[in-house]
Order: C-alpha cells, then sequence, then structure tokens
C-alpha cells in the first residue's frame, strides 16, 4: 500500500489565492486563521494553540502574514510550508494591535475555531463591528476536497479498516475494553497511522448503547455486543470508521437491529444525490427508521444524532449529514455514513463508513461491513505500510 504523496506547497498558495479572491469578491479587508488544522490547511503549520497568539492572517490582496511572538519567530520560519512575513510581538505587548496594524481597511473574518479571548481581544482593540465570523467562507473552501486530499482520506481509512480487522480477530472472553483499544493504537502505529490512534471508543454490552461508550473499563463477556469506533491520521487527514458485531451467538434482537442499521446506511448512501442538501440524506434515513418502528425523530429506540458529518483535517467539519444544513451536495465533499440504532439500556449498533461526493453520486471509501457473522468478508489484508 503505496503512501500517497503529502500537500504541495503549489496546492496550499492556490488555497490561499482562492481565499483572497473571495475576501476581494465582498469587500473583506482579511481573515484571521489560527485554528490547529486551518494553519495546517493553508500554510502547513502544524501547531498546537495555546494562550499565546500565532495565526495566519490572509488580506484581499492575496498578502500574507504570520502573527506571532517573537520567540517563535524562528520555529515558524522552519516549520512554515508557505513563506511569508512574520509579524512578531514581545510578551508584553498585545498580539491584537498587531493584527490591527497589519489590517487593510475593512472587517475582519474570524476562524471559527479561534479561541473566544482571541475575539474580545481583537474587539477591544479594532472595535466589534470589524468583526465577523469567517465559518462560512471556510466551509465552503474546505468542504470540496482535492484529488490529493482524498488519496490521504482514502489512505488513512484503508488503514484503519485493517485495524479494525485486526481487532476483531484479538477478542476473548475477559478482555478489557482498555486492552483492545491500546492493541488498536499498537497496529495504527504498525501501518503507518500519524501518531497511532486519533481517537479510539471500544463499547463492550450495554456500554455500546452509549453513543460515544460508557465510563467504565468493561470486560468482554459471552454474547456482548461490541462496538469499536477509531481513527487515525495521514498528513493530518483523518479516518473514522466504526464496526459493531457480537462475540459469541446473536440473539434475534441483535440480528434484527443490525440489519436494520446495515439497510439505513444504505438508504443514506443512496439519498446522497448531487444538488440535493445535506439534510435530505438525514431526512431519508429518519423517514425510513420510523418506517420500522424506530423513533419519530430523536427519540429511542432509533436515531439519537446526526447521520453524518463531513471530514478531513478536522474529524467532525462542516457541512453535516443533519436536519437544517441545507448546503447542496457537491462533488469533492466527504462525510461519515452513520446513522446508529440504540436500544437503550441494552446494547447500540453503530456502523460507520465514509464516501466522498463524485460527479456522479457518492462513492465509498471503504465498503461497508458485509454481515454481523461475517464482518470483514471481502477486506484485503494489509501487511505492507509502505
Amino acid at each position: 500500500m503505496t503512501l500517497p504523496p503529502p500537500i504541495s506547497v503549489h496546492e496550499r498558495r492556490a488555497r490561499i489565492e482562492r481565499l483572497a479572491e473571495s475576501l476581494d469578491r465582498d469587500g473583506t479587508g482579511a481573515v484571521l486563521i489560527g485554528s490547529q488544522s486551518g494553519l495546517r490547511y493553508f500554510a502547513g503549520l502544524r501547531w498546537t494553540p495555546t494562550e499565546r497568539l500565532v495565526a495566519l492572517l490572509v488580506r484581499s490582496d492575496g498578502r500574507i502574514a504570520y502573527i506571532a511572538p517573537r520567540f517563535e519567530e524562528g520555529k515558524i520560519a522552519a516549520a512554515a510550508q508557505v513563506e511569508a512575513d512574520i509579524l512578531c510581538w514581545e510578551e508584553h505587548e498585545s498580539p491584537f494591535r498587531l493584527v490591527a496594524a497589519a489590517m487593510p481597511e475593512g472587517r475582519l473574518d474570524i476562524d471559527p475555531l479561534m479561541p473566544v479571548w482571541v475575539w474580545h481581544g481583537l474587539a477591544g482593540v479594532m472595535g466589534a463591528d470589524r468583526l465577523a465570523d469567517g465559518s462560512a467562507r471556510l466551509q465552503a473552501l474546505r468542504a470540496r476536497k482535492s484529488p490529493a486530499e482524498l488519496a490521504l482520506l482514502s489512505h488513512a481509512k484503508a488503514i484503519t479498516l485493517e485495524v479494525q480487522r485486526r481487532a476483531h480477530g484479538q477478542l476473548q472472553a475477559g478482555l478489557c475494553a482498555s486492552e483492545l483499544a491500546s492493541y488498536i493504537d499498537a497496529q495504527h502505529r504498525a501501518l503507518g497511522g500519524e501518531g497511532g490512534s486519533f481517537f479510539c471508543a471500544v463499547s463492550f454490552g450495554p456500554d455500546t448503547s452509549l453513543p460515544h461508550g460508557g465510563e467504565t473499563d468493561r470486560v468482554l463477556s459471552e454474547g456482548d455486543v461490541v462496538l469499536v469506533d477509531t481513527g487515525t491520521m495521514v498528513d493530518g487527514y483523518k479516518s473514522d470508521i466504526t464496526r459493531t458485531y457480537v462475540f459469541g451467538e446473536p440473539d434475534a434482537d441483535m440480528r434484527r437491529v443490525w440489519e436494520h442499521e446495515k439497510a439505513a446506511q444504505a438508504v443514506a448512501f443512496q439519498a446522497a444525490r448531487p444538488g440535493r442538501p445535506c439534510e435530505a440524506v438525514d431526512d431519508a434515513v429518519r423517514t425510513f427508521l420510523t418506517s420500522l418502528g424506530y423513533g419519530p425523530d430523536y427519540r429511542l429506540p432509533g436515531l439519537p444524532h446526526r447521520t453524518g458529518h463531513g471530514i478531513g483535517l478536522d474529524i467532525h467539519e462542516g457541512p453535516y449529514l443533519v436536519r437544517g444544513d441545507k448546503t447542496p451536495l457537491q462533488t469533492g465533499m466527504c462525510f461519515s455514513n452513520e446513522p446508529m440504532i440504540v436500544m437503550p439500556g441494552r446494547f447500540g449498533v453503530r456502523l460507520e463508513d465514509h464516501f466522498y461526493m463524485g460527479q456522479d453520486g457518492p462513492v465509498w471509501f471503504t465498503e461497508p461491513s458485509h454481515s454481523l457473522d461475517d464482518p470483514f468478508r471481502g477486506v484485503e489484508p494489509i501487511t505492507d505500510p509502505r
């Protein structure tokens, strides 16, 4: 399995150019990007946000500048893939005044993942009337993935599907959920996942009825439903795959709900048609589940959360497959497909795979689970992480 090339500097510069063009079209002066994924998306800068402002200022004329503490100047110059001026502030100085001084006339859009203290600090210097939420602008640019992004996402998901297959083979009575999670992390690392597991939720028995798992380190017993939700990164791009099966012999209710879950996932996939609003996918799934006696709406037994989320450098990013999101489905958009069914206090079943929108409709990154008794049939083992 050949590792795809990383995102090129040329592609990052093209992203900045498109962002600047969007600013120029509506007369916005600049946008300030300071989230971890935003800095990586536009500048290739891997940076963990702290209480000191590090940000990228993109102006409507295409000029860019990094805002950073003086003592971090050398590190940013070495780490950022896109070259730009570095405007520095000393520890006793205000980074917000530095941003204001570098701003052209007009409004400043703010990265929606910026902490609130940045907004307040800028408002105190520039005035709140010059600040605006940059969510819509940045989502519109980041939602449609390039071929290079799709290749990285596909690679990450292939790794995690193989890790899921291996984890299934490790089940034995007395196994703790934490032990399986540790195994999964090691396997992600062995296959080249950046940093091992980006996250991992392992649930046994009644804990599977809690969408994000229970708080206890449950021990696996015969007849338990097993739910494993995990992912890793490749060049920052995330995977996020869930598999649910039974350790031992499933009862009739487990089989019935599992089959309904698989069918609901197929309904979501078929509803994802180019040009339709994102919410139409969620609507189709809820209509189907209601016809089977679940719900209605978010009521349990049934589907307690949205049908899916966008994914890229952030594991959850817009747009979303949820009621109220009217964003039209467009080529290059990527989504999870996970219409979980919860039987309160008993068990839950979530099958999560991801798809991207091709020109003619949705395309799976990973094939859905084959069956309850043979969930990984057809998954080709990966032995070479390169």
